[in-house]
């Protein structure tokens, strides 16, 4: 996602994950989806992942198997990548927000300032992609396909010239970063 209007208060790209593809991952496949998304920051956006594991909880405010697989799924994550900033369980606002976030989760390491917004199932991902496109402005990039061994990417039947235009070049960047790994 693409946020360059003059109301977005965070200018510049973000990674959202699943938003097409895991209807109902389990936490071990959340874990992955979150881990190809920081790697897919690095690459797309060239900055360090800030990821949010998002859910209507934040930091053990709802108990509900939902949110027990988002904490499962950051913790997996924590001990893959202990260097890498992630929140477990937490709210949209308090994700990007930093206000919110120091409220709700003083002791996070994200600070309100997420880059990587990781959806907990393919419902609230594809969602929250078409809210921040057709209702916030933002500009949609894909769907981009994460964790496989070289680049592949979709475009939706629908997709104009400059939506095919976006994943080549996204695609492109991709591919540069098979070839220096």
């Amino acid at each position: 996602m693409v946020m360059e209007e003059a109301h977005h208060p965070r200018q510049g790209g973000m990674i959202f994950s699943d938003c097409g593809l895991v209807i109902d991952p389990k936490a071990e496949e959340l874990a992955e989806i979150a881990k190809a998304a920081a790697d897919s920051a690095r690459a797309l956006l060239g900055e360090e992942p800030k990821v949010a594991m998002l859910s209507f909880s934040t930091n053990g405010s709802a108990k509900h198997a939902a949110v027990d697989k988002v904490v499962e799924a950051a913790r997996q994550v924590k001990a893959d990548r202990p260097e890498l900033a992630i929140d477990e369980d937490i709210q949209l606002d308090a994700a990007i927000v930093p206000e919110i976030a120091s409220r709700k989760l003083p002791d996070s390491r994200v600070k309100g300032e997420a880059n990587v917004l990781i959806f907990p199932d393919l419902e609230a991902g594809n969602i929250g992609y078409k809210l921040a496109e057709r209702i916030g402005g933002a500009k949609a990039i894909g769907p981009m396909l994460q964790g496989l061994a070289k680049p592949a990417n979709d475009l939706s039947r629908g997709c104009s010239a400059d939506d095919v235009y976006h994943v080549i070049a996204v695609t492109a960047v991709q591919a540069q970063a098979v070839v220096q790994e």
